[in-house]
This record gives structure tokens, sequence and C-alpha cells, in this order.
């Protein structure tokens, strides 16, 4: 566990924006795999240490593979994800670590090739609200696992 300690919570003292961006992420229907493929991705690109520990303990209670958590690091040279994962990915990645020429063309056409224009406009919702909450928990320095019994997590048997 890591020596630093949490700064402070900000679900108790920003309750009403806590809970308004809580319903907002919840409100984002993503078929579940690729929200936590994506989830991942965005918190290990951020370092987000409480985000990445809670989006594998939902991946392994959503009954994703040991293998492919562990691919997520290096999925361009894995064989372990469909096309269309790979897409999610690669958007996820371009939006997390945004270029100063923005997102290409070339990675635009590549998307929409896997993703309906309402689909893509909800991936990339999904992409906003997980660097949101990574940037929350980095500034705070949440603690991985802390609130594991709060949300369930702790069911995962990864403690």
């Amino acid at each position: 566990m890591s020596t630093q300690q949490a700064r402070l919570d900000y679900t108790q003292q920003s309750p009403q924006l806590f809970k308004k961006y809580l319903d907002f992420s919840m409100a984002i229907k993503l078929d579940e795999t690729l929200a936590l493929l994506v989830d991942i991705r965005a918190s290990q690109l951020n370092g987000c240490a409480f985000c990445l520990d809670m989006h594998v303990k939902q991946a392994r209670m959503n009954g994703e593979r040991e293998l492919r958590l562990h691919h997520v690091a290096i999925w361009p040279e894995s064989q372990l994800f469909t096309p269309r994962e790979r897409a999610a990915l690669a958007w996820t990645e371009a939006l997390t670590r945004i270029a100063p020429l923005g997102v290409s063309d070339a990675l635009h056409a590549e998307a929409r090739e896997q993703f309906s224009e309402e689909e893509l406009s909800t991936l990339t919702w999904r992409v906003a609200a997980i660097n949101g909450w990574n940037r929350m928990n980095v500034a705070f320095r949440n603690q991985p696992g802390s609130k594991d019994k709060m949300y369930g997590l702790d069911k995962a048997g990864l403690a």
C-alpha cells in the first residue's frame, strides 16, 4: 500500500457534485466489458491507482479473463482483443493523451468502422467520465481498495 495519505474525501466535501457526476457516469450505457477496458486503460495512462484497482476488480467480477487484464497495458501487441475493443482502446488513448493536433482523421475513421455515430459519442462520454474520476482520485490520493466494501468490490476476491 502507498505511504501517501488520502488528502480529503471529495464525496463528503462536495456531495451534491459527487452525486451528479456519479449519476452522469451511470447514465452512460456502453457494453460492460468494453466500458471496463476503457476505464482500465485510461486509469493506467493517468496513473490512477484507486480507479485501476476498482475497475480491475469490477472486470473480474464481470467475468473478464485475468490474462486480458494483464494485456490491457500492451493491447497494441496483444492478440486477445477484438477489432472493436482495439478501436475503443485506441480512442481512449487518443482522448486521454490529447495530441497537439487532436484526434487524427485516420483514428476517427478506424473508430467509425467499429462504432456507429451514437456508439462513438457514447464511448467518448465514457472516456471523458473516467478521465474526470481519475483526476479527482489522483488529486486527493484516494487509496486503492479503501472503498471496496462500500462498492461491493470485496466480493472480487482480490484483496
